[in-house]
């Protein structure tokens, strides 16, 4: 019996994510922003979800990263 995940559904599932988020954070920032005085055209907004996005795979990767050396130290 196969258990977890193919490395290709993995990713799939990874990038699925990923895509999701940042457009989650476009409509996000389309609503917000201008509530806070910010009026920015779709590529601004696409950039600073970008930068996020991009912030956010890096502290993903890393965590996962940690977690794996610490694995045998973890309850």
């Amino acid at each position: 019996m196969t258990t977890g995940q193919s490395p290709s559904a993995s990713a799939f599932e990874s990038l699925t994510g990923t895509v999701v988020g940042f457009l989650l954070s476009l409509w996000a920032q389309r609503l917000l922003f201008p509530a806070l005085g910010h009026d920015l055209v779709l590529a601004e907004n696409a950039m600073v979800a970008t930068v996020f996005t991009a912030l956010s795979l890096l502290r993903g990767y890393g965590l996962r990263r940690l977690f794996n050396a610490l694995q045998d130290r973890l309850p």
